[in-house]
């Protein structure tokens, strides 16, 4: 692997303190938080902010993916109840808050043609049912900033998609009082953000390091995948398309890979400790992109692009002390 190197990190560049402020991440499975944005999160955590993550669904449709694993019984008992042991494990080394939202895994389903979703799970039930728990969610959290996925999940598994979808619509109805009524008081939330946890500038500036090294790199295959996909713009690829958005938002997050890391390992069902996620090591990531990038969406508070902070025109000196 490439050597280390010594990298200066910019005081000016780092999370400022961030202390009255809050921040809900959407996501749709235990793990996801661990593989998009939790070196952010644990940031803003250590910088004083209130950070919690909601998970859609338990995971229940999810198998063992770890082939490091070992063989351990209760896998073959009830392996959700352990994931809801490790995402607790994996909160607590990102510092956040965690709820469940209560709905049940869609899976991800294969074949031609697709089968149809089981009856009753997440991506099955209607938007208004589903967007409901996460708008009394937010109104209970009262965040400034809500963050999920793309249009297209980041990838097109239906839980993602529609995680998506209600975090779009608690976005624009919990502030709302003629909606969702009884559910708590309405919380207007300043800030939608998408997450870019695949931003293909991120592998290409990770692959030539690799080779400026004169090392071989291991995102050779993904940098030709992002290649033939921006030649061809079609489902070649397995139903997997580029998002058009483009990154708005960098959070410099140096000194919070090895929480990022912990997380992750602590999905030990889910995550291979030697798999794609460690396939760079943390001194070449912080040499060459180290941040996590974000797609403004929304803002109903000024601010200015390109941005390097979340909570952008809600900090009160950015406000004339409002």
């Amino acid at each position: 692997m490439p050597p280390a190197q010594s990298h200066a990190v910019d005081e000016a560049s780092k999370v400022p303190e961030s202390s009255g402020l809050r921040l809900l991440a959407v996501h749709a499975h235990p793990d996801d938080e661990s593989s998009k944005g939790a070196a952010m999160m644990a940031a803003y955590s250590a910088a004083g902010a209130e950070v919690m993550v909601a998970t859609c669904t338990g995971g229940e449709a999810g198998s063992l993916l770890n082939p490091h694993y070992g063989d351990d019984i209760r896998l073959h008992r009830d392996l959700t109840s352990v994931r809801r042991a490790e995402m607790e494990e994996a909160g607590a080394a990102l510092g956040i808050e965690h709820r469940w939202l209560g709905f049940v895994d869609s899976g991800l389903p294969e074949g031609d043609p697709l089968p149809e979703l089981p009856f009753g799970t997440f991506a099955t039930l209607p938007l208004e049912q589903t967007a409901a728990p996460l708008v009394r969610l937010i109104r209970s959290f009262r965040p400034h900033v809500i963050i999920s996925y793309d249009e297209i999940g980041g990838y097109p598994h239906p839980d993602h998609i529609r995680s998506h979808e209600i975090t779009v619509a608690a976005y624009q109805d919990a502030g709302d009082p003629e909606k969702y009524p009884g559910i708590g008081e309405p919380w207007e939330i300043s800030k939608l953000y998408y997450d870019r946890a695949f931003n293909p500038d991120k592998y290409r500036a990770l692959h030539q390091a690799f080779i400026e090294s004169g090392e071989d790199s291991p995102y050779a295959d993904r940098i030709a995948w992002y290649q033939r996909m921006l030649e061809n713009d079609d489902d070649s690829s397995g139903g997997f398309r580029l998002t058009k958005h483009e990154v708005t938002t960098q959070i410099h997050v140096a000194d919070f890979l090895e929480n990022r890391d912990a997380a992750l390992r602590a999905h030990r069902t889910q995550i291979d400790p030697e798999g794609h996620f460690f396939m760079a090591p943390n001194d070449l990531i912080r040499t060459t992109w180290p941040w996590e990038d974000y797609v403004l969406i929304d803002s109903r508070v000024e601010t200015k692009l390109p941005e390097t902070d979340l909570f952008a025109g809600l900090r009160s000196d950015e406000r004339h002390g409002s």
